[in-house]
């Protein structure tokens, strides 16, 4: 790993970066966050410029149990703020519905935006339904966040994808939608795998081998995904990461979930959770030295989680640190050709196939 044939380094062009999954837009509709002028979140527009972020799926996520009845309505309200994010902007940046608009954001033209659904559960267990949502721009499909009518989920029961969630998968396939498979049960990813015939992403999901969290990909599935012109995109959430730091975190996790809980004593559990000191940036390293160790060095992207993980690895305060994992990487051995892969390419390659030319 040492093609170093076109240096970064001493002022030399920015590397740019795409970011394959954030939660901001939650914040913006339901905490006020001033995207367009910056505030108290991960991703901002000013830091996607400072950091020479020039793509970013913004994840509409809805979750049927808090919005019972209204989940359609709840995306296309999610949708609605994404557009007024990019409006505030004065065409700086805006939504990409094609693979040309991708492109152009890399080729000088307006930054972009990428609507993702987290969930499918405002297709209310339909398939079908996901044209209105290809409609309005939704570019990225996770098909569940928790078990629902189409599929299995990480910290569910396993189970595969349902019938419905087979037509889901053709359907996305067939209106150029990006099939993502992060939060996705082990058995619902095998059926992906074998029933896909377009490349698709786990778009923040991170080495199992590394960190055993249930929502991080094997080895074996890592080499699928590869097989199949995927990509993985790194999640910066530290119990995704370090497995000291998962290991600390995730009993308490579940335990302020349990039903029953008082308000205090969930608090009381979150508080110990977030005691353990941040782990270093050097994990996101050595999860993308694994990834490509395994799948090669097209398999690997950036998939911050950010706005949606609680606690992120020391040094990473929003997303214009993403710099900063350049010469880590160098360090590791990574060439520019490879760490170029890692921060835009291989992303931007896979949705370029994938969406509408």
């Amino acid at each position: 790993m040492t093609d170093r044939s076109s240096s970064q380094g001493g002022g030399v062009r920015a590397v740019p970066f795409f970011d394959a999954h954030c939660d901001t837009v939650l914040k913006v509709l339901d905490d006020g966050l001033d995207f367009v002028r910056g505030g108290p979140a991960h991703v901002t527009f000013p830091d996607m410029l400072k950091g020479n972020v020039r793509a970013q799926i913004f994840a509409c996520f809805v979750l049927g149990e808090r919005h019972p009845g209204e989940e359609a309505e709840r995306a296309e309200a999610l949708i609605r703020t994404v557009e007024r994010m990019a409006d505030g902007t004065d065409g700086a940046m805006r939504i990409a519905r094609t693979g040309k608009d991708l492109r152009d954001a890399f080729d000088g033209g307006p930054i972009v935006a990428i609507l993702g659904l987290e969930g499918a559960d405002p297709l209310q267990g339909v398939a079908e339904n996901l044209r209105r949502f290809a409609d309005l721009g939704v570019r990225d499909l996770i098909f569940a966040w928790q078990d629902n009518p189409f599929s299995g989920t990480a910290f569910g029961e396993n189970t595969p994808l349902t019938r419905e969630g087979e037509r889901l998968l053709g359907l996305a396939e067939e209106l150029r939608v990006m099939v993502d498979v992060s939060h996705l049960s082990d058995r619902a990813f095998d059926d992906v795998c074998r029933m896909a015939t377009r490349p698709f992403i786990a778009s923040h999901s991170n080495c199992r081998a590394l960190c055993p969290s249930l929502r991080n990909l094997t080895d074996p599935m890592i080499r699928r995904l590869a097989d199949h012109g995927g990509v993985m995109g790194i999640n910066l959430g530290t119990y995704f990461l370090d497995p000291a730091t998962h290991d600390h975190v995730m009993p308490r996790f579940a335990a302020s979930r349990a039903p029953g809980v008082s308000e205090d004593e969930r608090r009381r559990l979150r508080a110990e959770a977030d005691a353990i000191p941040r782990p270093t940036l050097e994990w996101v390293v050595r999860h993308i030295v694994h990834a490509i160790r395994i799948g090669g060095e097209d398999c690997i992207g950036l998939g911050g989680d950010l706005d949606g993980v609680r606690r992120t690895p020391e040094g990473m305060d929003s997303i214009a640190d993403y710099r900063q994992l350049l010469p880590m990487m160098r360090d590791a051995g990574l060439g520019e050709r490879q760490i170029e892969k890692v921060a835009s390419k291989n992303m931007l390659r896979v949705f370029s196939e994938i969406l509408p030319s």
